[in-house]
Parts: structure tokens; sequence; C-alpha cells
């Protein structure tokens, strides 16, 4: 993730996360195309913006809890996108990476904003170092095959956090999501807990590069019902499901083998500090 790009978080794009989060109520104003659409587009990081959204706070090995605050994993898959744009504009997005993901989140109720759970500084969101190059961003590509899993060590026990999920479970995905994501940059405005995107991309002076984090998985209990710690060991993979039974991915993890994972994986090892 280089400075000068834009991030952005979708909000409610796996069935029942919003639910598990306790953030469905956030959103009963917020019109929606049909039952299992997304819910909006919320901003993590704008460049050049005059408020917090300006400090960048992604990381690759850890995330600074806030004082006095709780917060969860957000196990995710971002996609790194090329923007083009025409007066204005976005005329077209590109998918060309996509990496595991911890779009970490603040539980407070009554934020005016997402993105105030979403930002609270340096080290709030982090992100794998190993991008996986995406061949086409349709059915038949290389995301066909992967899935997302997520783990949190606690005092030298692995737990699952979030449950093992394959990307075709993501409510809108491939084509259906590019154009709802470009629908909502170009029209969504400032809206209950939703933020005015044209307005942030102008701010940002129309960056060429976007981080887009697609929606969370659905917790497992553990990860329901359990705050981060400081002191947490973080394991979020994106892998291959036709190499790796997560059966497999999950005995590497519990055994910190994770330097055996070899080919188109994406890992992110972080803790909570």
């Amino acid at each position: 993730m280089q400075k000068e790009w834009i991030g952005f978080g979708i909000a409610g794009n796996f069935a029942h996360h919003l639910e598990q989060a306790g953030e469905s109520a956030d959103f009963v104003d917020v019109e929606v195309d049909s039952a299992d659409a997304p819910k909006g587009i919320f901003p993590t990081y704008v460049p050049h913006s005059e408020t917090f959204l300006s400090i960048y706070p992604f990381s690759h090995t850890q995330i600074s809890a806030p004082q006095g605050r709780e917060i969860q994993m957000e196990p995710e898959v971002a996609l790194v996108c090329d923007l083009s744009y025409e007066g204005g504009v976005v005329s077209a997005i590109r998918p060309t990476h996509f990496c595991a993901y911890n779009d970490c989140s603040i539980r407070i109720e009554g934020a005016p904003k997402i993105s105030h759970k979403k930002n609270w500084g340096e080290n709030s969101k982090a992100l794998s170092p190993n991008l996986i190059e995406i061949d086409r961003f349709e059915k038949g590509g290389v995301m066909d095959c992967f899935s997302l899993c997520s783990f949190v060590q606690r005092d030298g026990k692995w737990h699952e956090y979030g449950e093992n999920s394959e990307l075709l479970g993501y409510s809108y995905f491939y084509q259906k999501l590019l154009d709802w994501i470009q629908t909502k940059l170009n029209t969504q405005k400032d809206h209950g807990p939703l933020e005015d995107l044209p307005a942030l991309l102008k701010i940002a002076d129309y960056p060429k590069k976007m981080l887009i984090s697609i929606g969370a998985t659905r917790y497992t209990p553990f990860g329901e019902t359990h705050y981060l710690q400081k002191g947490d060991r973080l394991v979020v993979i994106t892998y291959d499901h036709t190499r790796y039974p997560y059966e497999e991915i999950r005995k590497l993890v519990e055994a910190d083998r994770l330097e055996d994972l070899q080919g188109d994986v994406s890992v992110l090892d972080h803790r909570v500090i």
C-alpha cells in the first residue's frame, strides 16, 4: 500500500457479519438494491485530507490497540485496483492484485461514521505484503479457487477467529461487485454512517490506485465473543483450496510453520501491541 493510493472498505458484503458485529442497526436508514446487497463504502485512508483520514493506518506487522476501546479483527480480502476517470467521474476499475487483510474495527455504538471506527491512527489496519496477481476478475479466473481463514493465538493457544470461507461466498463479487463499486464511487452521498465518496476522490486528487477491502467474513463463536488483546498474534490467510485443504492450513498455523506455504498464498502475520 503506497501513500498516494486511496483506501476504502465495503460494509455488509458477507451474509450475517454485520449482525454478528452488532452493526446492523447503523444501516437501518440506508437504502440498498436488494437484501443481499452491500450497505455502502467507507474510507480508511484519504491522501491530502484535512481530517484523521490523512493518517496512514496500514502495517504489515502490527495493530496498535486504541486506549480504552474494544477492537475486533475483521478478516477480509483486499483488492488493489487501477482507477480511470473521465471528467472527474470514475470510468473504469481494474483489479490487479489481491491479498489477506485485517480491517480491524473499534466496537462502539453511536459513531457518526464508519470511518471513525476504522482509522484511529497509525497501525490501525494490516495487510499482507504478499500480493497475488489477478489474471482476470471474472468466473474462470484465479480467485475462483481461493478461500480465506483467520486465527488468533492467545496465551499460547490458537483459536479460529473467522469462518473458513470461499471467496465466491461474497454476496457481490466479480463484475457485479465492480459495477456496484463504480456506482458508489460516483454517487454515494454523505448520509447516516456513510460519506460523500466523489468529494473524497477529489480531495485525494483523483488517485490512480485504490486499495479496497471487500467485506469481512462471518465469525466463529470465539471470534464473535472475544475482542482482541495486547499480545495477541493474528494470522489471516487467503489460499488456493485446490492445493491446500483447510485442515492442512490449520495444522501449519498451529505448528508455526507458515513458511511451508508456497505458491499463490497471501499470509498476514501480525500482533496487537
